[in-house]
Parts: structure tokens; sequence; C-alpha cells
């Protein structure tokens, strides 16, 4: 990128840029060889993770999650496995050793039941005093299924419908509490509840469930929710629900698209679109010259992708295996098969048209004069953001004021210390282009984020469980 292409067109401090960081996963995006890596189990890496990213004023924390170890021809591979624990424990955690920073888990409405998702949402809110979020997602793998009791799992075109009923559940479990719905005495020094505190009756296609929810109103009311639409019924189901989006919409183009297209749903869904907010995922590699900064990133990305993470790669597409593939040689003309066993277990589908992709990959291969390894790397790219500090904290801000994005969720090729030149180098720039606070001006996520309270619920106070007095 080029110092003037980077220039902002619209005046400065129009839009605050929102940052999340994202933990990295145990994949092909990890140089687990770099000296800067570390553990992916060891509190410490959250911790400094966590801290870095509050010190850099971000809006939230993201931990992705996966509930099956991935296999190729069913066999573990250790490229990509999932090794991390449980979300809400590390993410409860965290609460304890940070004070501002919104904490977002992505849990699966397929394989868990609305009271424990509420339950659970709603206490690490309480406990992070009102700095919780959910990204919902959902799964049509019956080999993640076979890991739940009686190997449960839905078909692709009812897991949205599940999703929208736990979603709505949950939402009922957490209004079932009132903002007035503990009542402080004075004169007896007791808390007088009342009669309707915590019921809940919710019925649909998926649950049919009634009772007392135990857990009182969170600071948030509701926590943050939110969801990775990308099919047309994802991106209704993101417009209608959601407060953000996560998104893998990254090239300034694709997401000024999505960004458009998803904010029209919004608005059809009788929503303010500015409540809904956009945040791609991204990573940034930076160089002291531009020059510098493309050489590191050649270098991160012959190291993300080895030969035989190459192959892998291609066998999400092809659905088979091509171990005597050549990663070095042209694309292959095999034609994959979507419609046989799976070949690799345990991993979200790459593309949702195998045959087109794989003929858009040949096309690109031949295009560019790529072999299958450096298409695959093409592909796979995270860093959308590579250069100078100054440049790229300039791309940052066209995104959001240019209306591609709100803001991203930033992620880095090393963990936990990936993110701390972000913050000692970017961060800065941000601020002095006026589109990045520095401190924390709202008490929840939801405020810091620029969400209005949910329906029905007034400004958050200091402790929703005595709203009043007893007269």
């Amino acid at each position: 990128m080029s110092e003037r292409a980077s220039e902002p067109s619209t005046p400065r401090g129009k839009r605050q840029v929102i940052l999340g960081a994202y933990f990295p996963g145990v994949n092909h995006d990890t140089v687990w060889s770099d000296p800067a890596s570390g553990s992916h189990i060891d509190f410490a890496s959250f911790e400094h993770w966590a801290r870095t990213a509050e010190r850099g004023t971000f809006d939230l924390l993201f931990l992705a999650e996966g509930l099956r170890l991935r296999t190729r021809g069913g066999q573990v591979f250790d490229q990509d496995v999932v090794g991390r624990p449980d979300t809400f424990t590390v993410l409860a955690s965290l609460a304890a050793v940070t004070e501002h920073i919104g904490l977002t888990g992505t849990i699966n409405a397929t394989f868990n039941e609305p009271y424990e998702l509420a339950r659970r949402f709603a206490t690490l809110d309480i406990l992070s005093g009102g700095r919780a979020a959910w990204n919902v997602v959902t799964s049509s793998d019956a080999d993640t299924g076979e890991n739940f009791r009686r190997g449960g799992f839905l078909q692709h075109s009812q897991r949205y419908e599940r999703a929208g009923e736990t979603l709505d559940a949950v939402r009922a479990l957490w209004d079932s509490w009132g903002s007035d719905a503990v009542v402080a005495d004075p004169a007896s020094g007791r808390f007088l509840r009342d009669g309707h505190v915590g019921d809940f009756a919710f019925r649909g296609a998926q649950f049919d469930i009634a009772g007392r929810f135990s857990t009182p109103r969170s600071p948030q009311g509701h926590p943050v929710v939110l969801q990775a639409g990308e099919s047309p019924a994802g991106r209704d189901f993101a417009a209608s629900r959601s407060d953000a989006i996560f998104s893998r919409y990254q090239k300034f183009d694709e997401a000024r698209a999505f960004y458009a297209d998803v904010k029209a749903r919004v608005a059809k869904f009788g929503r303010a679109p500015d409540q809904v907010k956009i945040l791609p995922s991204a990573s940034v590699i930076l160089g002291d010259t531009e020059a510098e900064a493309r050489d590191r990133h050649r270098d991160v990305r012959s190291r993300q992708v080895d030969p035989f993470t190459a192959i892998v790669l291609a066998e999400m597409v092809w659905n088979r295996d091509l171990s005597q593939v050549d990663p070095d040689g042209p694309v292959p003309e095999l034609e994959p098969t979507p419609e046989a066993p799976k070949w690799i277990r345990g991993r979200a589908p790459l593309t949702q048209d195998a045959r087109a992709t794989a003929e858009a990959w040949r096309a690109l291969g031949r295009r560019h004069g790529w072999s299958l390894r450096e298409v695959v790397t093409h592909e796979f790219d995270r860093a959308v953001f590579v250069g100078t500090p100054v440049q790229v904290a300039a791309e940052i801000d066209r995104y959001v004021q240019d209306d591609a994005v709100d803001g991203f969720i930033l992620g880095s090729y090393v963990s936990p210390a990936g993110l701390d030149e972000v913050v000692e180098k970017v961060v800065p720039l941000l601020r002095d282009r006026g589109v990045l606070r520095d401190r924390y001006t709202g008490s929840t996520l939801r405020e810091n984020l620029g969400l209005r309270p949910p329906a029905g619920l007034g400004e958050p106070s200091a402790d929703r469980t005595t709203a009043r007095t007893a007269s």
C-alpha cells in the first residue's frame, strides 16, 4: 500500500473505529516455530493478550470454538488441532484481570440448551460488570454431533431455525427478570421478590420450555450478540437478531458490498443500521518500510502454508485424498467429490460449491502462473494490512470512513505477543487521527460499542438488582 493511496477520503474523526482482538487458533494461521509463539493453554498467554488489547482500548476480546479434533482420512493431523480450554472458564478468568474490555465467546447454538446458555452468559455479564458477548454459531456437522447425547445433530436446513429459536428463548429468559425485579426493603434489611420474577415459558418447533430463571438481570440487560452470517439465510438471521457480525469479507470492494447488503437487510427488519456493527477478521504485518513489511509477509505466509498444509487445505475443497498431488505443481484437474463421505472432519465446509471453487483456483493459477501451494497461500492469507504503521493506520481508517466496515477483529500469526506491535505502533496513530479513543467512556461493552439498551430497558444503572426501594 502506498502512502498516497492510504489517505482517508473523508474528514478525520467522522466515525470511530471499533477494534477487537481474537486469540489465534491452533491451526495453519499460527506459526508455532516462531520464537515469539507461546502456549495456547497457559493462562499467562490469555492474560498477556487481554491486557495488551485493553491497553490499546480495544472494544472486545474474541475466542473461537471447536468441538471436535479435526481429522484427515480418519487420522488427527497436528497442523490444525483444536486444543483450547473451555471458553467460559477462560473468559471468566480474564474478567478478573481486566476492567473494561468486552469478553466474547463463540458458543454453538446447535449443541447447547437455552437455559444453560442464558445462565452462563448472564453470569459472565454480572461477574465482568457488563462485558459479556456471545458469538452465535451453528453446526450441521454429524461428526461433531457424535460428541453429544444420542449423536445429535441437525440437517443444514434446520440449523438457523434452531439458532433463531435458541436466541429468542435465551432473550426471553434474560427478560424474565425485569429491571425492577428485586426490591430492597430497608426496614427489614431483606430483598422482596416479585411473584413473577424469573417466570418464563417458550414454545416453538425446537423448544417447549417453562420454569423460573435463576439468574438476575445482568448489567447490559442482554449481553451483546455477534453472528457470522454469510449465506442469504445467515445474513437475514444476523440482520434481524444480532448486534454485530463477524465477517470474513476483508478485501475492500467485497467488504463494502457485504456492508451495504447487510445494512440494507437490517433496515428491512425495522432496525437502525448503526445498531448492527460489521467487524471482519484481519491481521497486521508491520515493517519500518513497506518493502520490509512485504518481505516479512512473504516469510510468514511460507511458514503458515508448508507443502503438507497446502495439500490439507486443498482437500477441504476437493473432499478427497490429494496426497499424491505435487503442492508445487499446478492446481489439479481432478474434480472435487462433494457427495462423498467427508475426508476432512470436524471443520466447517470451506465452500458451498466445491466444483466452482476448484475451477476458480485453476483459473487463478493459470492467470498468475502459480502452483497449488501459491494459490492456497493466496486464498488463505489473513494479513489484510501489510505496511508501515502510518500506512496501516490510514488504511484501517479508510475502511471505516468509506463504509466498508465498522471496525476489525485483529489477530496475529503468533500468540500471545502478536498484538503488542499493533498496540505500540498503530493504535497511537489511530488516536492521532481522531478515530480511536484514548480511554474507555462507557461502563459496559454495549455502551462502548454505541449500542442501545434492549427494548423495554432503560439506561443501565449502577446496580440493577436494587433498582428501586420499597416504600
